[in-house]
């Protein structure tokens, strides 16, 4: 039953802006007085001159003020998009207009932060004063130089996209893109801080993504539902419901991942012993109180809701909670400002430099397979999908329905090759030898796809989640449609965009150059492994997926899209294996690894992979597409068998009929 505007009849209409200020403010006084108190304000890069106090509190201002921002928006947005139902016609309705209003206010917020930051980050840098990188020239030449600034100006344009799109959009549909965007603008400075720079970065990056994103998530989405409640907006109850149960998977996920970036960063000796470790137990006390504060909205305030009591003990608990995450903001800034002890500062060598780890020795059969590192991204992706798919298949089993249990085969052996190829020694290795990394792309992109498409996600998916019904607002299952039959869906899956996605960005990464500006980041080997599996899922899914495509391509189409794939994937591993020069020399070099002494030659294998491992995963899937075609052509010759067992062989009766009157001279009946 959804919620009406009786959820808070205690509550008279009201703001939630006071309580943001007050947060904003205790979380900005907060970080300025930890940097105050451990000294991060006097922490200098060596051989740079003081920037001044206005750069030093300066840039942490800003950066408490566009995580506050940033956080507000993703949660307005996700409410808009997710916790409250848009109308019959697609259109936002009153609740979800309201929180995209808000998300568009607070984008705004988040572009100015993002920009001032462009110029605090530049200044504190190249320790100059800030008034002095104002300069239009000085601050293009800073920008081009350092990462930190180009980070913010990405958050920046993000910001201001997220911001117009909040005053042109109406649709539910694009209300998720927007979502999806500003998620996506915690990105850029997550990938570029600290945390992506020195020992362990790959692991200290992928855990801080999590870390962020969960947060914006619990936080933004706590502040939207207590703005929706002082609105006395209508749908409380179904908003309170759906987010408790996001707010206890972002409070584990946060737990876990900061507990790992923590202890990349330092060891347990040092928690009670340095400020950067009494920080870290600040913010772990922070969390284990909004774990309990969370505790008790699941418990109370939203079963008072669901019981139709009324919503001011949840709206006074998330009051509350709101002011305990807005300090627990205040001291990660001060954190991220806090130099982490000396005694855990370790010089590392090259290799750990460049990739994140060093490696033990020569890539032999057995440390390709077991010298694992698990990568926290891709590793956790594949578990959990894994996971997903047997709690769908036991659903259907205990209702008693059957799913083919070659369907369920395909799914799992595609996640364990996506874990292999991110996590076994294939993943340990690609970054630094070429002819490993080809090898980690062609298991992402030629075979885990073809196990996925091949294993039904999204029948499995529509048959398993309760349908919301006709009155009732939509849910997961209806979301999942309307994605499947989306204008995004439709333009990804046409033959010409998903052949040049599939084929076309193997040249245009490679023989670019955008693979050797790639290699020096690790959230750009992040993106190739997403744009590797993704584009291989898009290209086999109107193939042979067992799922219904957008597009429903013929036949004949679909074996004239894999002969098309065909010749261009030999001809790219032939051109690799004659190519004379070799791609991403400089970075390559750097790493002196001792048994990779001729680039080319790796490169070479890599060619001499990329042709080989290409080709069998597509004549197998030939093979799939033929049996698909026999089978669907049994399947049509039975149903005519039944049709004409029906109706007494009627219309080849009439055919007969037709071709008789013809001979005679006769016009068919009904013919003009």
């Amino acid at each position: 039953m959804s919620a009406t505007k009786s959820d808070v009849p205690t509550q008279r209409r009201g703001s939630v802006l006071p309580l943001l200020a007050v947060g904003v403010l205790l979380a900005a006084v907060v970080a300025i007085g930890l940097i105050a108190l451990t000294g991060g304000a006097g922490y200098v890069i060596a051989g740079l001159p003081d920037p001044g106090l206005v750069t030093k509190y300066g840039i942490t201002v800003m950066r408490v003020l566009s995580e506050c921002a940033s956080v507000i928006c993703v949660g307005s947005l996700l409410l808009a998009a997710f916790l409250v139902p848009p109308q019959k016609s697609g259109t936002l309705g009153p609740e979800g207009y309201g929180a995209l209003r808000a998300a568009g206010i607070a984008a705004w917020v988040w572009f100015g932060a993002a920009l001032l930051s462009v110029a605090f980050t530049a200044a504190d840098t190249a320790g100059k004063p800030f008034g002095e990188v104002l300069d239009p020239q000085t601050l293009l030449d800073l920008v081009g130089a350092i990462e930190q600034p180009k980070a913010w100006l990405w958050t920046a344009l993000i910001a201001i996209l997220v911001a117009l799109g909040c005053r042109l959009a109406l649709s539910w549909g694009w209300t998720a893109v927007l979502f999806f965007l500003a998620v996506g603008g915690l990105v850029p400075v997550a990938v570029t801080g600290h945390s992506a720079s020195g020992g362990s970065h790959d692991v200290a990056t992928n855990s801080l993504l999590f870390h962020l994103v969960a947060a914006a998530l619990w936080v933004g989405g706590l502040v939207a539902l207590l703005a929706l409640g002082y609105r006395r907006g209508g749908h409380l109850s179904l908003a309170a419901r759906r987010f408790s149960k996001l707010a206890l998977v972002c409070w584990i996920v946060m737990a876990l991942s900061g507990a790992v970036n923590a202890l990349v960063r330092i060891g347990l000796d040092d928690l009670f012993t340095t400020d950067y470790g009494l920080l870290v137990v600040a913010k772990t006390v922070a969390l284990l109180l909004l774990g309990v504060f969370g505790h008790q909205q699941r418990e109370k305030g939203v079963a008072n809701l669901v019981d139709g009591k009324g919503g001011a003990q949840l709206l006074r608990l998330a009051s509350v909670e709101i002011l305990i995450m807005f300090v627990t903001i205040g001291i990660a800034s001060g954190l991220a400002r806090t130099p982490p002890p000396a005694d855990a500062i370790t010089q590392p060598s090259t290799t750990e430099l460049l990739i994140g780890y060093d490696l033990d020795g020569a890539p032999t059969v057995w440390r390709l397979l077991f010298d694992t590192r698990f990568d926290l991204v891709y590793g956790t992706i594949a578990l959990v999908l894994g996971g997903l798919y047997l709690a769908g298949v036991r659903r259907l089993l205990r209702r008693g329905d059957t799913w083919p249990v070659g369907r369920t085969v395909a799914w799992i052996a595609g996640c364990v090759v996506l874990l292999i190829a991110t996590s076994s020694g294939i993943g340990r290795y690609a970054p630094a030898m070429f002819s490993v990394h080809m090898g980690n792309h062609m298991l992402l992109s030629m075979v885990a796809p073809v196990l996925f498409v091949l294993g039904g996600p999204v029948t499995l998916a529509l048959r398993a989640l309760p349908a919301a019904g006709r009155d009732a607002p939509p849910g997961p299952r209806e979301w999942l449609v309307a994605f499947v039959h989306s204008p995004v869906s439709r333009f990804l899956t046409h033959p010409v965009v998903a052949l040049l996605l599939f084929v076309g960005s193997f040249y245009a990464l490679y023989f670019s150059g955008l693979f050797d500006a790639a290699l020096n980041y690790h959230w750009a080997h992040l993106a190739m492994n997403g744009h590797f599996l993704l584009a291989g899922y898009v290209f086999y899914w109107p193939v042979i997926g067992v799922d219904p495509s957008p597009r429903r391509i013929p036949y004949l189409g679909r074996l004239g899209m894999m002969f098309a794939a065909m010749p261009f994937h030999a001809f790219f591993g032939v051109i690799l294996m004659s190519k004379q020069t070799v791609i991403g020399q400089a970075f390559y070099s750097q790493l002196h690894l001792p048994w990779v002494t001729d680039l080319l030659a790796d490169q070479r294998l890599g060619g001499g992979i990329a042709w080989a491992a290409g080709e069998v995963p597509v004549l197998l899937v030939l093979i799939a597409l033929l049996v698909q075609w026999s089978r669907q052509d049994e399947r049509e010759a039975k149903r005519r068998d039944r049709r004409e067992a029906v109706t007494g062989d009627e219309e080849l009766n009439a055919y007969n009929a037709m071709l008789k009157n013809l001979a005679e001279g006769k016009r068919p009946s009904g013919s003009s």
